[in-house]
């Protein structure tokens, strides 16, 4: 059977782990039209030479090959450790689904599946991995491990967390980053995925949560998650239509033309907004819209990992 046979025998989120192979393998295929060419055979053993660096570990095979240079990764090197960082609250649910697949995702499916896709990256790298998932409350930790069995615990639960549909689940984004903070003790790479739907009020606590992250020599990654073409650019037909806050129940009816504009410019003001702050507080910022893959996401692993290094 062939990974789409076995594809479209998954059912909802149930084969996350296939999912993840197909992504990554994807992402793989077109690094060879990508400035990573030659990487991706053996991207788990090597990594780029820079200039100063010696020349002992230099693989001429792969430069031959490649006519890149690449130096040879050692075991002791590999030990990397990453927590990924997953926004379960019920604006993250958004659009409702039943049934999943690569191009049929809402926000928590779409930020499940990039982190089982890096899961999958960093099981070959033999990094050490971990989760948190909140909502209005602390669901879910696990420590940074590189085991199996822990690799899928991990998988399992982030089915769990896709599959949840939780309901009128208000979060402040910051009380939990916090308490993350205190738990992760050694140098991280830290991924965070969230929409980003809270109040004005509590977008500085936000950030102070986020440079708590950054306190231990951590790097942090935000992954805006947003379905882009709903949520920014306000695509909708101009028919009458309710609209309803899925954290707070609150209900307004519109035609979506009378506000489109004001909409744009105001949401447009507030992602610039998120992009200038981050870069003050040297925290990389990464639009990740639904419906545009996940090339972003990977690429960003690859490049935040060789800093990282």
């Amino acid at each position: 059977m062939d990974l789409q046979q076995e594809l479209n025998k998954a059912s909802g989120f149930k084969n996350l782990e296939l999912l993840a192979k197909q992504v990554v393998e994807g992402f793989i295929a077109g690094m060879h039209k990508s400035p990573f060419h030659g990487f991706s055979a053996e991207f788990a053993e090597h990594k780029i030479y820079n200039q100063g660096e010696s020349t002992k570990h230099i693989d001429w095979k792969l430069y031959a090959k490649t006519d890149r240079l690449y130096t040879k990764r050692y075991d002791e090197e590999t030990n990397l450790r990453f927590h990924l960082i997953v926004d379960n609250s019920s604006s993250m649910h958004y659009p409702a689904l039943k049934n999943f697949s690569i191009s049929n995702l809402n926000k928590i499916g779409f930020s499940a599946l990039a982190s089982a896709s890096l899961m999958h990256i960093l099981k070959k790298q033999r990094d050490a991995v971990g989760l948190s998932v909140y909502s209005d409350k602390y669901d879910y930790y696990s420590p940074e491990k590189g085991s199996e069995r822990h690799h899928r615990m991990l998988l399992h639960q982030l089915e769990q967390t896709v599959l949840s549909q939780p309901e009128s689940k208000i979060t402040n984004t910051y009380t939990y980053l916090h308490q993350i903070a205190e738990k992760i003790h050694r140098r991280s790479l830290i991924f965070v995925f969230t929409d980003m739907f809270q109040t004005e009020e509590a977008d500085e606590k936000l950030f102070e949560a986020l440079r708590h992250l950054k306190h231990n020599k951590h790097e942090v990654v935000l992954f805006h998650v947003i379905d882009k073409s709903k949520e920014l650019q306000f695509d909708f037909d101009n028919r009458p239509k309710r609209f309803v806050d899925v954290e707070t129940g609150e209900v307004i009816d519109l035609y979506p033309d009378n506000i489109k504009d004001n909409y744009e410019k105001a949401v447009g003001i507030y992602f610039k907004n998120l992009r200038l702050k981050c870069g003050q507080y040297r925290i990389k910022y990464v639009e990740a819209d639904i419906n545009a893959g996940f090339n972003p996401i990977l690429t960003t692993y690859m490049i935040e990992r060789q800093k990282f290094v």
